[in-house]
């Protein structure tokens, strides 16, 4: 398959992932993103804050270092800090901007190269699927603790339950 369908399809995944999450923020109060059901769950804002961290890491100069980066203070990640709505989001956007350049910047051939994520190769695709999946795995995580937040008031980012044959219908006309 052609390197650049390739590439732009995951582009695409990662758009879709960082909208849903986005899509979850709007509906959250500020002190929404620091809700926490017990100490061993990450609050939404633990969440942006380890992906930015992680997206920081792995993507900057992602061809030419290891992706684990000596300056990255991952444990930090994962502590509570006072951060406002404003300065997550701030963030949140800092870190997507950081992951798409990097994807844009890939040419034919770049997939199959060998990258290094703590000193483990992996070739470009591999590094990229091993990303998508570690970020959906958070805005999941995102999305699960604005349904707890939200509880009866949350507006459903797919198809509402006992919607689908309504939605079938709507889609099939």
């Amino acid at each position: 398959m052609d390197d650049n369908i390739i590439l732009e399809s995951a582009i695409q995944q990662f758009k879709d992932y960082k909208l849903l999450a986005e899509k979850a923020f709007a509906q959250l109060e500020e002190k929404d993103f620091h809700f926490q059901p017990n100490d061993e769950t990450n609050s939404i804002a633990i969440n942006i804050t380890h992906l930015y961290g992680n997206m920081m890491s792995r993507w900057t100069n992602f061809l030419t270092e290891d992706g684990e980066k000596e300056w990255r203070q991952r444990d930090d990640e994962f502590e509570v800090h006072a951060f406002s709505r404003e300065k997550l989001l701030q963030l949140w956007e800092e870190g997507w901007r950081t992951v798409f350049h990097a994807l844009q910047s890939l040419r034919p051939g770049d997939l199959e190269k060998t990258i290094y994520i703590r000193s483990k190769p992996l070739s470009v695709m591999d590094a990229i699927h091993r990303q998508l999946t570690h970020y959906s795995y958070h805005v999941g995580q995102v999305v699960m603790l604005g349904k707890i937040i939200k509880g009866p008031g949350w507006m459903s980012l797919s198809i509402p339950k006992n919607q689908s044959t309504q939605f079938n219908k709507e889609i099939n006309k």
